[in-house]
Order: structure tokens, then C-alpha cells, then sequence
């Protein structure tokens, strides 16, 4: 059974209460053993804030003594680390740092064969190892890959999008038929790939509402 990973975040988000509940629902162990990189005092904090103590973490080392059927954590911070929900500050972003770094090693070594990440404040965590808008750009960099893409998952529908974490104003001008196109086939790989779709049907929305209507509404008319 694959093993796969669950960055915390930032510790003073909704990152917690996003994996404890999500863990509360078993059938997540028919498929996968996940491994929480993140700290056993802060699970106990948001257990208890959440009033949901009857979820128990395995304490491990390292991915290889993850238990079947068990919610295992890995310590990646300090045992005096102090949670100030709703608040941003440096040692939350020094914890998301620190567990994201444990948890990409060991899956660029294949301790862990995939990886989940919680919600993080993107102030508080810059640092000397991580100068990025985002997570998508981080792993990018990290694992040196040539392309990726952010994409929104549901049962109905996959959605890509052609720009990540830049403002909407300067989604225009990075807008390309070359990056349009290379989207699209990342997109149309990974539906086929990863999702199983034999031909996948992919609609490419327009920037404007009315796409442009020649230009006659706006000069964006992607």
C-alpha cells in the first residue's frame, strides 16, 4: 500500500482541523497509509480545540515504521512550539518550512510515494528555502521539473489553469499560445494518466466574459 505524505502547514491554520477530520473517515486506509509531518503537541492543541480527541496518532521516525491503518506523525518541530490560532507569525512559517523540507526529501528518495499539502501562510514561511509565491512553484524547483500545473480536482470536473500566483491584473500579459497550448497538454496527459480517461474533452475558458467578441469588448480575447 502506498504511503503517502500530509505536510501541516501553518500551525496556527485551518490545516490541522483539514487532516484530523479528514483522518476521522477510515475509508482513507483502504487505499493509502498516510504520514503526518508535523508534531504531535500541536495535533494534541487543535484535537482538543476541535473537540475531537478520539483520533490518536502513531508516533514514528521516519516513513518506513508507518503502520498500516494507523495515523502516523513524524516530529519535525520543536516540543515548545506555541500555537496562536488565527495569528501569523515566524515560528509557524518556520514549522511549514521544516516539515515541507522533511517531507520532499523523503519523497524524492521514495520513503514516501506522494504528497498532500495543507494550507500555508505565504508571509510567514518565506525564508532562505523557500523564495516562492506558492507550493506549485516550490516543487517545481525543488524536483527540477520543466513544467507543472496547478489543477482543482471534483468529481464533475478537472480544472488547469494557464497562471498560478501572480495578480489578475497581469494575467493578460502571460498569456501565450505557446504557454496556452503546453497547459493543455500537461492537462490532457494527466486525464489520461492519472485520472483514466481514455479522450479526455477539454474547454479552454475565456479571459473575458464574451471572450473578446472580436475585440469588441476587450483586447484579451483568449
Amino acid at each position: 500500500m502506498i504511503k503517502i505524505g500530509v505536510t501541516h502547514g501553518d500551525i496556527n491554520g485551518i490545516g490541522y482541523e483539514i487532516i484530523i477530520k479528514t483522518l476521522l473517515d477510515q475509508r482513507i486506509f483502504e487505499f493509502c497509509t498516510p504520514v503526518l509531518y508535523g508534531s504531535p503537541k500541536v495535533a494534541a492543541y487543535h484535537r482538543k480545540a476541535l473537540d475531537l480527541e478520539n483520533l490518536s496518532f502513531h508516533n514514528i521516525r521516519s516513513p518506513e515504521e508507518a503502520l498500516p491503518k494507523k495515523c502516523s506523525i513524524i516530529n519535525c518541530v520543536d516540543d515548545d512550539i506555541r500555537v496562536e490560532l488565527g495569528k501569523s507569525t515566524k515560528v509557524a512559517g518556520e514549522a511549514a518550512i521544516t516539515a515541507l523540507m522533511r517531507a520532499v526529501d523523503d519523497l524524492k528518495n521514495n520513503r514516501i510515494q506522494a504528497l498532500v499539502t495543507a494550507p500555508i501562510n505565504k508571509l510567514n514561511i518565506q525564508s532562505d528555502d523557500f523564495r516562492y509565491n506558492g507550493h506549485t512553484e516550490f516543487l517545481q524547483d525543488y524536483f527540477d521539473a520543466d513544467e507543472s500545473l496547478m489543477l482543482m480536482s471534483s468529481e464533475l470536473m478537472k480544472v488547469g489553469v494557464v497562471t498560478s500566483h501572480i495578480p489578475v491584473a497581469d494575467v493578460p500579459g502571460h498569456l501565450t499560445r505557446e504557454e496556452i497550448g503546453q497547459k493543455i497538454r500537461i492537462l490532457d496527459n494527466s486525464l489520461k494518466r492519472d485520472f483514466g480517461i481514455r479522450k479526455p474533452r477539454i474547454a479552454v475558458l475565456g479571459l473575458n466574459p464574451h471572450a473578446g467578441d472580436v475585440r469588441m469588448t476587450g483586447r484579451p480575447a483568449v
